[in-house]
């Protein structure tokens, strides 16, 4: 499968962007999906998972309350809401599938992953 993130973006201290992640082939709803982040000189972290049905969720601490993970599985498409966002949000922002389709937890593989968007949050 392959992935393709957009709507990434600047944004100021408090705002909102909501990323998209579109994957190719009619198997996307075989696959649990998350999002993941890397800032510079950070590791890459799992920030929230969704399961294939979208009825199991995971998220981060750092992101509890504040960035919400969906899917629509007839659009091939996972979804990010992120509000309230911080300067500490700022990172190259990623989509990747596992192929444990029932998973939704902190240990998400990325099996397939896309080639980030990049979230700037000033203060």
């Amino acid at each position: 499968v392959q992935l393709v993130e957009s709507g990434g973006g600047l944004v100021q201290a408090g705002g909102s962007l909501r990323l998209s992640c579109a994957a190719s082939g009619r198997t996307f709803s075989s696959y649990a999906m998350g999002w993941f982040r890397q800032a510079p000189g950070k590791e890459r972290e799992l920030v929230t998972a969704i399961n294939w049905s979208g009825l199991g969720t995971y998220y981060a601490d750092s992101v509890k309350g504040r960035f919400t993970i969906s899917r629509d599985n007839a659009k091939n498409t996972v979804y990010l809401q992120m509000n309230s966002l911080k300067t500490e949000d700022t990172a190259l922002y990623y989509c990747a599938a596992d192929r444990r389709s029932f998973y939704s937890g902190r240990d998400l593989r990325g099996d397939y992953w896309g080639q980030g968007t990049q979230v700037t949050v000033s203060s």
